[in-house]
């Protein structure tokens, strides 16, 4: 049996081959809207990259004021405290000033609790080039698919009010 490689059949091989290493890396684009009262709206571009099947990547938050570039990631039952650390830098530990949902705490949040308890949860933590923090926490529409399969949720500038993202 003779086996020939042809045009076709290369091109169908290095198809095959980039679909399999793209299905791990993920990116997407999403907006929002800073409505202050009494001020103009002011629109928010997200981008995001991830490596892992979008469960943790970069995000970038563009505003008309600042850029702000960090970490997010979706928080699931294989998740370990220790992974959550950076996402509370610059804020106080667990976010206990903006509750997640239900997740209620006095004093900072059972992070097993809400590891265990909740699924579809994203969160990043942001920081300008001038140092200015940006936190968001956003829910999947499609967990299983990660930030790839969209949701929506809210961020909010250090000091600023918050605001509704989509991706």
């Amino acid at each position: 049996m003779t086996f020939k490689i042809t045009p076709l059949l290369m091109a169908s091989a290095m198809a095959a081959s980039l679909s399999l290493l793209g299905a791990c890396a993920s990116s997407g684009m999403g907006g929002g809207d800073i409505v202050q009262k009494g001020k103009p709206v002011q629109p928010v571009l997200f981008s995001w990259q991830s490596r892992d099947g979008s469960i943790d990547g970069s995000m970038t938050a563009t505003t008309p004021d600042a850029t702000y570039q960090g970490r997010f990631m979706q928080v699931t039952q294989q998740t370990v405290t220790e992974a959550l650390a950076p996402m509370w830098d610059a804020w106080p530990m667990g976010w206990p000033d903006w509750p997640y949902g239900a997740w209620t705490g006095i004093g900072g949040y059972d992070t097993v609790q809400f590891i265990t308890a909740y699924s579809g949860k994203v969160i990043a933590n942001l920081k300008s080039p001038a140092g200015r923090a940006m936190r968001c926490r956003l829910q999947l529409q499609q967990p299983d698919a990660g930030m790839s399969g969209g949701g929506s949720g809210e961020c909010q500038v250090a000091g600023g009010v918050p605001f509704q993202a989509t991706f």
